[in-house]
């Protein structure tokens, strides 16, 4: 063997020993990679569940954060939830994403009127981690939450887009019994819809929303309009029109009159007379005593047919609240350039309460026959 082919075998064998010993080292490396599920050190996460809201008759939302994956990547998260105390990813479940931190869950196909169980979960290879445990109950149907008073023979009257409303005769007036969600005006003009929080505290023309701006509240509750939109004179359908404050009052009045004791007090209402107007449903505090909502006083509730619901209201800067506690309408009086008249019932008296409030406002609003 020539010096030349001496040194190549010499290199190959080099190369082959060099080889070998990356080979071992590698296998070795790879058997010490310790795995999720025998690490001792890997744990389930941990997370807590995010409020449930935006609830109607069918949709809610929720979600939940993740303070700790457990060492160990989060594959799956999300909500789960069922009619049982003690819901489990084997029920009705969402997949929001992975990873830790925050996350948003959507829960759909919900039955009206039912009470909910539902938690966040989060899963590693460790396992399902569990937030804590929120009931929800959803919205009545459309029929179910409005409970018309059933001694009552109601008319109707129909609005510019085909929305058909209950009407009821109290004293000399003719009143809708449901509250106004029409999206035009009578003559046919669109009323705008304003979502953007400052774009609704900034207005000084006429505007409209749904509550939570889902158009689902509007099934039930109606729309929600500022005072401009009132002032148009055109919200009501042909022959029906926004009540002024005095006819509000004629309204108290009359129920005051006949048999219902009026406590009068120094920014307006009736005790009793609020439930003679609430319906007999949709109530928050219908156990609580002295409630609108309450079974106190059985002779009272809805009386009248009015059948007024918990319908919340806009605040002026644009923010939603008080769905399912307290109803607000409209008058079409000014207390001054900036302020308007409305009635309120809440569900924490049997009071109805008279107040002036900005136009920016978004409140509900009964029609009055001409």
């Amino acid at each position: 063997m020539n010096k030349k082919a001496t040194i190549k075998v010499c290199i190959k064998a080099s190369m082959i020993a060099v080889l070998s010993v990356l080979l071992l080292t590698n296998c070795e490396k790879e058997t010490d990679i310790p795995k999720d599920d025998g690490d001792t050190n890997t744990t389930i996460p941990v997370l807590t569940t995010t409020e449930v809201t935006e609830i109607t008759q069918t949709i809610a939302i929720s979600g939940g954060v993740i303070s700790s994956d457990g060492g160990a990547l989060v594959t799956e998260r999300g909500v789960c939830w069922s009619t049982s105390e003690n819901p489990t990813i084997a029920d009705n479940k969402t997949l929001d994403g992975v990873g830790a931190g925050t996350f948003i869950s959507s829960i759909t196909d919900l039955t009206a009127n039912t009470t909910y169980y539902l938690r966040a979960y989060a899963t590693n290879s460790k396992g399902t981690g569990y937030g804590s445990i929120i009931s929800f109950t959803t919205l009545e149907d459309s029929n179910g939450a409005i409970a018309f008073n059933p001694n009552i023979t109601y008319g109707s009257v129909n609005d510019i887009e085909g929305n058909t409303y209950k009407t009821v005769v109290i004293g000399a007036q003719t009143w809708m019994a449901e509250n106004l969600k029409t999206t035009k005006y009578n003559d046919g003009t669109a009323i705008p819809n304003v979502t953007d929080d400052n774009e609704w505290e900034n207005l000084s023309s006429a505007a409209y929303c749904w509550y939570k701006n889902n158009i689902n509240n509007g099934t039930t509750y109606g729309a929600l309009y500022n005072w401009y939109a009132v002032h148009t004179g055109k919200l009501c359908p042909t022959g029906w029109h926004v009540p002024t404050d005095d006819e509000w009052t004629e309204l108290e009045n009359y129920l005051a009159n006949n048999g219902y004791r009026y406590d009068v007090i120094s920014i307006g209402g009736g005790e009793n007379i609020a439930k003679a107007l609430a319906s007999d449903s949709g109530w928050e505090s219908s156990t609580s005593e002295g409630t609108v909502g309450n079974t106190d006083y059985p002779e009272y509730r809805n009386k009248s047919g009015f059948t007024a619901l918990p319908c919340g209201n806009r605040d002026y800067d644009g923010g939603f609240y008080g769905i399912g506690s307290f109803g607000s309408w409209w008058s079409a009086t000014e207390y001054d350039p900036n302020y308007a008249w409305l009635r309120d019932i809440g569900d924490n008296g049997s009071l109805v309460f008279r107040f002036d409030c900005s136009k920016n406002y978004g409140f509900s609003v009964r029609c009055v026959r001409d």
